[in-house]
């Protein structure tokens, strides 16, 4: 007997079952398959060894159902019947819109991507939806199947069962005011602490985790002020005195403020890289998730002369489109 996870039989077997059935000898049901006698008898007994009982009364003839294989005709009419209508299902899903369609959307994508997105996701199906927030928050949601797919800023290489599609990677930069020396080494960091205060992401963002983890590889230990979830919240502190940030390119994008007075310099010592990401649930989407990130990238591309100009020459190396293949995982 077939172990209790393993089918007990394929389609094809329940066909040449069902042709049995109505011929009433398997030499009838081969000749109206198109194939050999031996070949319907040995079907046959193979469905009856992977099941582990008796189908055919084969002392009688014609052949009459045991009691199993009528309850195993009275179904198996049933499955080939939806089984044949699935090929017509997807040749009209091929061309037809989802019912449902829902993205989640890293904050920091909001003015680059947030109409253009919720535009594409429209055409593709009945119903669209696009939420801004937290990576994080995104994340949950697309593994109980609240979201679709996400754009963010984290890959969720942990995580197994997701396809990821690789969308832009942009440097660290500081924000900080014209005026002011941009510091050389990541010493100068703490000195610089000393006039103008870190204003940080916060760490409930993947952007200030990953801010917090390089400062701890440099071991430096700034002090705590100010912390903002959002973009707007760093960028229109800094606009407003407050100190100078760790932030990227398309953050300060987000905020949509004048910055004058302000400048973005290199990070100094390592740098440090944003990578932003499409994830969907592997193998569900079929190419939706490819053709959204290849809209995604052209979107993105669209507006990275506006990052070079905001950066400066903070921007020069990472700062690009990435290539059109997935990521493994």
């Amino acid at each position: 007997m077939a172990s209790p996870d393993a089918l007990p039989f394929d389609l094809r077997g329940l066909d040449i079952f069902l042709a049995v059935c109505e011929a009433g000898t398997m030499a009838q049901a081969a000749r109206r398959l198109s194939l050999t006698q031996p070949a319907v008898s040995q079907a046959v007994a193979d469905l009856e060894r992977r099941i582990g009982v008796v189908l055919f009364d084969r002392s009688a003839r014609p052949l009459a159902l045991t009691a199993a294989g009528g309850a195993l005709r009275q179904r198996a009419s049933a499955l080939l019947s939806e089984a044949r209508q699935i090929a017509p299902l997807l040749r009209e899903a091929e061309h037809a819109r989802l019912p449902l369609l829902r993205a989640g959307l890293v904050d920091s994508l909001s003015r680059a991507l947030m109409a253009p997105l919720a535009g594409k996701l429209d055409e593709m199906a009945e119903q669209a939806s696009v939420l801004s927030g937290l990576t994080a928050s995104h994340a949950g949601a697309l593994l109980t199947r609240q979201l679709d797919l996400l754009v963010g800023a984290d890959d969720l290489d942990e995580i197994e069962g997701l396809e990821r599609w690789p969308l832009l990677s942009e440097p660290y930069v500081l924000l900080m005011p014209a005026d002011v020396a941009p510091p050389a080494r990541p010493a100068d960091l703490v000195a610089l602490t000393q006039t103008l205060p870190l204003v940080r992401f916060s760490a409930r963002s993947k952007t200030g985790m990953e801010v917090e983890r390089h400062l701890r590889r440099l071991r430096l230990d700034l002090p705590r002020r100010l912390e903002f979830d959002t973009p707007y919240g760093v960028t229109a502190s800094v606009a407003a005195g407050a100190g100078f940030a760790i932030t990227t390119p398309l953050c300060v994008f987000e905020a949509a403020l004048a910055l004058d007075g302000l400048a973005c310099r290199p990070l100094p010592g390592p740098g440090l890289v944003r990578h932003l990401t499409l994830i969907a649930r592997r193998q569900e989407l079929g190419r939706l998730p490819r053709e959204i990130a290849a809209f995604c990238r052209a979107q993105l591309a669209g507006v990275i002369p506006a990052l070079r100009d905001l950066a400066g020459p903070a921007s020069d190396g990472p700062l690009h489109v990435e290539g059109v293949g997935p990521q493994p995982g």
